[in-house]
């Protein structure tokens, strides 16, 4: 359980000002409670521990979220409640999330790389949800890839800005949210129809 309880340490010295680039080695070992040297038998150096850090993050995150979107029954109820599990996984101090919102602009390009894998595949299985909706409602989406990756990262960004925004602003934030998801989702129906009509638009 060594691996374990050196990312559990990892954890437990994160915080709003610690963003896990500024760890050290022999910090998390003496947290963790195991000598230095039995670190290198679990990771090749630290960057191989922040990114199994991120990658515990990654798979507990879209857990939440799946479950919340399996719950819903409708197209709004879906994106009410996806983005309200995120905000209230976001003030329940949840430094996995935390880890994933924080590491992507501020840690190393091996961190940059695995919150961007994490990433794709949240995106993949929006993708997924968004095909099996419209399916359910006799309706399509024109290139859901690009529709699941705007929403993904939109939310993730958003996301961000709202760490250091007070609790106050969450459900206004969220409202906000919503209604750029309802427009993206919208405009994608549009354009799979005139697409299907043979007559795709220019863009705006």
């Amino acid at each position: 359980m060594v691996r374990e309880d050196l990312i559990a340490a990892a954890m437990r010295l994160l915080g709003p000002h610690r963003s896990v680039s500024t760890l050290s080695l022999r910090e998390v070992a003496r947290e963790a409670g195991i000598a230095p040297n039995s670190f290198y038998r679990q990771f090749h150096d630290m960057d191989e521990l922040a990114v199994a850090l991120i990658d515990v993050a990654g798979e507990s995150l879209r857990g939440i979220i799946g479950d919340a979107r399996r719950r819903a029954v409708s197209g709004r109820s879906i994106v009410r409640g996806s983005l309200e599990a995120f905000m209230e996984r976001l003030r329940a101090d949840d430094k996995l999330l935390h880890v994933l919102l924080r590491e992507g602009t501020v840690g190393s390009d091996a961190f940059k790389r695995a919150v961007d894998r994490q990433l794709h595949f949240f995106e993949d299985e929006l993708r997924a949800d968004l095909i099996r909706i419209a399916a359910a409602q006799g309706l399509a989406f024109h290139r859901p890839e690009l529709v699941s990756r705007a929403i993904t990262r939109l939310v993730f960004a958003l996301g961000g800005t709202a760490l250091d925004s007070p609790p106050e602003r969450d459900e206004a934030l969220v409202d906000e949210l919503a209604q750029m998801i309802r427009m993206l989702l919208r405009g994608a129906h549009a354009l799979s129809r005139d697409t299907a009509g043979g007559r795709e638009r220019a863009p705006l």
